[in-house]
């Protein structure tokens, strides 16, 4: 039988075990405390996967369990299994695999009989009692710029996930993230782009059916060419368009028409009207809009992978703050569909290195090619420092010059969670995957759950 009162349990760092009449035990704070101070580490009891399915679930222990990254099931001791949740928590919470403990943090300043509550996740077994975590009306503040919301949420708390459909179709509206969708090209005459084709007059209309089949019967039907109508009737003149080969075709003797010659057509389809317009000064294009089911789909188990690697990009950022570097990180995970792929991690290094271009994201190419280098796959200009097919997670939105970088790795596509409006290379100040002229284009993605700028000035390269 519970009792009304809880033990005065006091801690070094000024915690204490206090009984509310609406959550029953939690934990609060005996004094004031600063934010990103450690108030508990808490060592954890272990379940194995067989012992944790076929007992533990069933007890009141599935409450209070954290998932370990080998499948294990880890029941937090000390005022661990003692935090209550509010969805805007003021002590954030880091699964130490190292240890085999959990270490929890103070995400903004603590006053004196506050309640020091944890994040449990979205998909909760009981309806909050109150969803502040204080008497003090005030705006949360974590210190982390929302960064330790999203590096506890869904995932290291226990959730019940038994029903939901890996394979589903996430809507758009409701991915934890927005695609950022780039200006449209082609928007001005000087932008389009074109291919030197050959081109025929043929004087008599009825002999365009006869070419028509002749190009058929030769080979000439160039896909390439699918975007571009087959004739173009103007001032008074029927043209054929013919091929975008080097050399000229031979055309049918008998029908005694002039000699081909080369202009300058579209090289795509016109995306947007105004595109459309413009082209056609050049040659009859087709009208294709890209569509909504054009874009890539996102099944729930993708998404999973995706908030996986944002919360290491997260606890990067705390580790490399904790080590007196910028809280900036970037993270290659495997690709969701290759689990056995290589990973990469790296962080900020200018404070300890005293070097100007020790930026996250040069730090993390530079391990890619090291990592090819301890494969022996070592060509003759150095080492594979290609991101070919592989995707990148990043803290911060990477400045013009980690772009940059990013563009000339092949980098398949790239996250972000913080933007950085000043100094920002994937969609601030520039974008650069979208520039003319760049010879290489990947997807950008900005977490929208959270966003902050982090605590970092505003016209920091990142």
């Amino acid at each position: 039988m519970s009792s009304s009162t809880a033990p005065e349990h006091l801690n070094s760092s000024g915690c204490r075990i206090q009984h509310s009449e609406s959550k029953g035990r939690g934990v609060y704070a005996s004094r004031r405390i600063e934010r990103n101070t450690v108030i508990e580490i808490s060592p954890v009891l272990f379940f194995g996967i067989e012992e944790y399915e076929k007992h533990a679930k069933f007890t009141i222990l599935d409450h209070y369990t954290f998932k370990w990254k080998d499948g294990r099931m880890a029941l937090a001791l000390g005022l661990g299994s003692l935090f209550n949740h509010s969805s805007s928590p003021n002590v954030s919470y880091k699964l130490d695999h190292q240890t085999d403990s959990i270490r929890y943090e103070t995400a903004r300043d603590i006053e004196e009989d506050e309640e020091l509550c944890i994040f449990y996740g979205h998909k909760l077994w009981f309806d909050p009692v109150d969803e502040s975590i204080s008497a003090i009306d005030i705006e949360p503040e974590d210190g982390w710029g929302g960064l330790s919301t999203i590096g506890n949420d869904e995932g290291d708390h226990k959730e019940h996930s038994d029903d939901v459909d890996l394979n589903a179709i996430v809507d758009e509206s409701s991915l934890p993230f927005t695609i950022l969708k780039p200006p449209p090209e082609e928007e001005d005459l000087e932008s389009i782009r074109t291919v030197q084709a050959w081109v025929v007059d043929v004087p008599e209309p009825r002999h365009i059916a006869t070419l028509l089949k002749w190009l058929k019967t030769n080979g000439m039907e160039d896909p390439n060419l699918d975007h571009l109508k087959r004739v173009r009737k103007q001032d008074g003149k029927t043209t054929l368009l013919l091929s975008i080969d080097p050399d000229p075709p031979q055309l049918p003797t008998e029908l005694e028409l002039a000699s081909p010659f080369q202009i300058p057509v579209p090289s795509s389809a016109a995306l947007t009207l105004n595109s459309l317009g413009l082209k056609a000064t050049f040659w009859p294009t087709f009208y294709a809009p890209k569509r909504k089911g054009d874009s890539e789909t996102w099944s729930c188990g993708k998404v999973a992978w995706a908030r996986e690697a944002m919360k290491v990009v997260v606890s990067e950022a705390h580790r490399s703050h904790l080590e007196g570097e910028l809280p900036i990180s970037a993270f290659m995970p495997a690709s969701y569909e290759e689990e056995n792929q290589n990973t990469a991690l790296a962080h900020d290094t200018r404070t300890s290195t005293s070097h100007p271009l020790r930026h996250a994201v040069l730090n993390l190419i530079r391990k890619v090619a090291d990592l090819d280098l301890n494969r022996g796959s070592l060509s003759e200009s150095g080492p594979n420092y290609l991101l070919t097919g592989r995707t990148v997670f990043l803290s911060h939105e990477p400045c013009i010059m980690c772009s940059m970088a990013l563009l000339h790795s092949r980098v398949k596509q790239v996250f972000y969670l913080i933007p950085m409006g000043k100094t920002g290379g994937c969609g601030s100040v520039a974008c650069l995957p979208t520039l003319p002229g760049v010879n290489h284009r990947f997807p950008i993605f900005v977490w929208k759950e959270i966003v902050s700028e982090l605590g970092l000035n505003e016209t920091l390269d990142a």
